[in-house]
């Protein structure tokens, strides 16, 4: 199984098939507009348009899970994300990563590549997973991991 066999509404509740970006190496993080870590949108963008022609796809989803951090309604989160870090990028609805309303995307990414001391929960917002270009995850990487180092590791799946 691969991601390309789920789908998502985007932001603008276009509803998209991951198969979309088939061949593509993905990058897909739970994301925050309130959080810490939310500077990274910033990281995850020069990632994504520095590396977009070569094949990367940046691929963000709100969650609300972690203290609410991500109250935004759709229209606030896409105004939110543009105005403040020019993000390009695509956005999907906002999805539970954990519990038993996770999004099913999750719940595979989870189950393919498991945090630290082998638990599969995610622990917080912009947790990042690398797919590669035949759509199986290839990495997971801790919320304090920033995109710019993630350069080297997407650069071999290109």
């Amino acid at each position: 199984m691969s991601v390309y066999e789920f789908s998502a509404p985007l932001l603008n509740g276009e509803h998209v098939s991951l198969g979309k970006w088939r061949g593509r190496v993905l990058l897909i993080v739970n994301t925050a507009s309130a959080c810490g870590l939310t500077p990274q949108y910033a990281g995850l963008q020069k990632l994504h348009e520095k590396l977009e022609r070569d094949g990367l796809t940046v691929l963000g989803f709100p969650c609300n899970q972690f203290m609410s951090q991500e109250m935004g309604t759709e229209s606030e989160i896409t105004r939110f994300c543009r105005e403040n870090f020019g993000v390009t990028f695509p956005m999907f609805s906002k999805v539970n990563v954990n519990g038993g309303k996770a999004h099913p995307l999750f719940r595979h990414l989870k189950k393919k590549k498991r945090g630290l001391l082998g638990t599969p929960m995610i622990k917080w917002n912009f947790t990042k997973f690398l797919v590669n270009r035949e759509g199986q995850t290839v990495a997971r990487y801790a919320p304090k991991v920033v995109p710019e180092s993630l350069e080297g590791h997407i650069r071999k799946l290109l």
